[in-house]
């Protein structure tokens, strides 16, 4: 059964016949090379464990990897949700899609709110502390 991406569901199941692991470490790698970007780098902003990312670059899983962690590693590297979900089920995909899609713009917009809720949530913490120092004195 596919999704309406026309991708099939990948489940947390382990290893599934036709699935090609090689495919999206590779896919990994080059991304990850372009972009600059290191594991921690990496693991910080799609909130996925180094330990994890090292497994999916190696091609080897010996545990299980949801599609949610793909999705957030595809996400942080500025892919669209469903790009490694795709390299590993034999999709086709493009390494620069041709347009940015309305929902891969709103997904950029959940993003960036995502980043400003935390920045305010930090700034309220550390207005606390100052407030909690002030009246102290």
């Amino acid at each position: 059964m596919a999704n309406k991406g026309g991708v099939p569901p990948y489940t947390a199941r382990g290893r599934v016949e036709g699935e090609n692991w090689q495919a999206v470490a590779d896919a990994l790698n080059a991304r990850m090379a372009a972009r600059r970007i290191g594991q921690q780098a990496l693991a910080d902003a799609s909130g996925v464990s180094v330990a994890t990312l090292r497994q999916i670059q190696h091609g080897a899983h010996a545990r299980r990897v949801q599609n949610t962690t793909l999705i957030a590693i595809a996400r942080a590297l500025g892919w669209p949700d469903d790009h490694l979900i795709r390299v590993l089920v034999g999709k086709r995909v493009s390494a620069t899609p041709s347009h940015t899609s309305e929902h891969e713009i709103l997904a950029g917009i959940g993003r960036i709110e995502q980043q400003l809720a935390d920045l305010g949530r930090r700034l309220a913490a550390v207005e606390e502390i100052i407030t909690a120092g002030t009246t102290n004195r």
